[in-house]
């Protein structure tokens, strides 16, 4: 196999591993990817023997060849020994004829935990002592608080996220605007989570920036365009297939279906890499709220941003640019990086492109795609909960409903990915389940009602939130963003006597 990573857009581009991860982001906008993906696959009966820990170790190791045995043990074992509140890290619940892949269980109480303990760790191994990097991160909710806390107080690493104002639940505000830390610096800007985007990658491509910075000081990407944070979520998809197994609800070799719901579509390519690798994967159901770009995608192959752009009850989905699916096009295109570069040229100067019929139906071979309602994403909440006892987030939700429909067609056996906590989006469940407690004026008391009623426990950093300092006040317009960046990575590295507030 290719020991070293290309660009989705240039197959002529071949750096390493390490300068993947550092740089986060190929100069010619494309993302870095790993040719010939699926030529040596893991040895799967021997993954079902291993614990989290060691299928983590066994994944690295195949997908990031330059890293020694040592530089890998400590990574690993740095972000999981003590950060998340089960011993699996990743543990699977049986709820009715199918099975929920709680990811919920890290340090901010979403799934982005378990790429974002792993990424600094690796970031560690991948800087010199003369080298500093500043992350930079737009989030739709969740990355913005993992990353931070990922990041915060490392050596020679800063980190700066921009989130949507008004764009996320007032938890995962709360969340991000009081992260501790002498480098961490949050801002609002005035859009949405496409918005924020968009200019992070701009700033990433803007050479002369790179030359104010200087060569001591680049930048790079916590978001799942990073492969260093793409990685790691492949292997709890390992890790559920082995917990059916031992549960004896499958056989090793049998297939099972994902259910993914999707907004950056990171979580769910890490599912098909893990496919590639040897994962006996029958179909990936993804599931979209109601800015269903992608859905409308898979019924006609024409990718369309062009449409309004819809605020939901499940936020961390409200994304009309799906960076990951470019790496996808990648594979199903057969590795044609001319092509996918043509695609991506159509949809930066277009709002749009089409793909050719061979191309969707390579996609439609492993995936299912539908979308949920925000009323449906509530009625599937309340459906679960009364029949089974079982409380989702809306994300898990917009999932649940998509899952039942492809569940009409196919009885492979079903593993949801649930990808937040309940009491992250507390007013939308609470609305659900329990509507006479629900109080968006005062979250605090609506999740103690919930959690009362439920006994569905809230987590301790959930509850801990209220407590502490707003330390982060900016909000700025999108057009600030490059100036905002200048001034922090000053701050961050330069000025010492700089407070972690801004």
């Amino acid at each position: 196999m290719n020991k070293n990573y290309t660009s989705t857009r240039n197959d002529s581009v071949s750096i390493s591993a390490k300068e993947a991860i550092k740089k986060g982001f190929a100069d010619d906008k494309g993302l870095f990817v790993y040719p010939d993906l699926g030529n040596d696959q893991l040895d799967l009966e021997k993954i079902l023997t291993l614990d989290y820990k060691n299928i983590a170790k066994t994944v690295l190791a195949k997908l990031l060849p330059d890293f020694s045995k040592g530089e890998i043990n400590d990574s690993v074992d740095n972000a999981y020994s003590s950060s998340f509140d089960s011993d699996k890290i990743t543990p699977v619940a049986a709820v009715d004829n199918f099975h929920i892949l709680e990811l919920f269980h890290g340090p901010t109480s979403a799934f982005k935990d378990v790429g974002l303990q792993l990424l600094p760790q690796l970031m560690k191994h991948v800087l010199t002592d003369d080298n500093k990097v500043m992350i930079l991160t737009a989030t739709s909710g969740d990355t913005g608080k993992a990353a931070l806390e990922g990041f915060k107080d490392l050596k020679n690493m800063g980190i700066i996220v921009f989130y949507p104002d008004g764009g996320v639940s007032k938890i995962q505000k709360l969340q991000m605007i009081t992260t501790g830390g002498n480098n961490t610096k949050v801002a609002a800007i005035k859009g949405n989570f496409d918005d924020a985007q968009t200019n992070v990658k701009l700033i990433f491509n803007d050479k002369t920036l790179k030359e104010q910075l200087g060569s001591t000081v680049s930048l790079s990407s916590a978001n799942s365009i990073n492969i260093g944070r793409l990685i790691p979520q492949v292997v709890y998809y390992f890790d559920s297939y082995k917990q059916l197994v031992e549960d004896g609800t499958i056989k090793t070799g049998n297939k099972v279906n994902f259910t993914v719901p999707t907004g950056n579509f990171g979580d769910v390519l890490a599912g098909y890499y893990a496919k590639l690798l040897g994962l006996p994967v029958n179909k990936f159901v993804v599931a979209c709220n109601e800015n269903n770009v992608l859905a409308t995608f898979f019924e006609h192959g024409i990718y369309d941003r062009n449409r309004p752009f819809f605020q939901t009850i499940a936020p961390s989905m409200d994304i009309q640019i799906s960076s990951n699916f470019e790496r996808l096009l990648y594979y199903k295109s057969g590795e044609n990086s001319q092509y996918v570069k043509q695609l991506m040229d159509d949809l930066e100067n277009n709002g749009k492109y089409e793909v050719s019929k061979d191309v969707l139906k390579a996609i439609q071979e492993d995936f299912y795609c539908g979308y949920s309602t925000d009323k449906e994403i509530e009625e599937s909440i309340k459906e679960v909960y009364e029949k089974d006892g079982y409380l989702m987030d809306p994300h898990t939700a917009a999932g649940y409903k998509v899952m039942r429909d492809y569940q009409k067609l196919d009885d492979t056996p079903m593993i949801l990915l649930s990808t937040a906590s309940p009491y992250k989006f507390v007013n939308a469940v609470a609305t659900a389940v329990l509507p006479e407690e629900a109080n968006s004026d005062n979250v605090l008391q609506t999740m103690k009602d919930l959690a009362a009623k439920t006994n569905a426990p809230i987590p301790e950093n959930l509850q801990k939130v209220w407590d502490l300092p707003v330390r982060h006040e900016s909000v700025i317009q999108k057009s600030d963003m490059e100036k905002y960046v200048k001034e922090q990575v000053e701050a961050v590295f330069y000025d010492k006597d700089q407070s972690s507030s801004n």
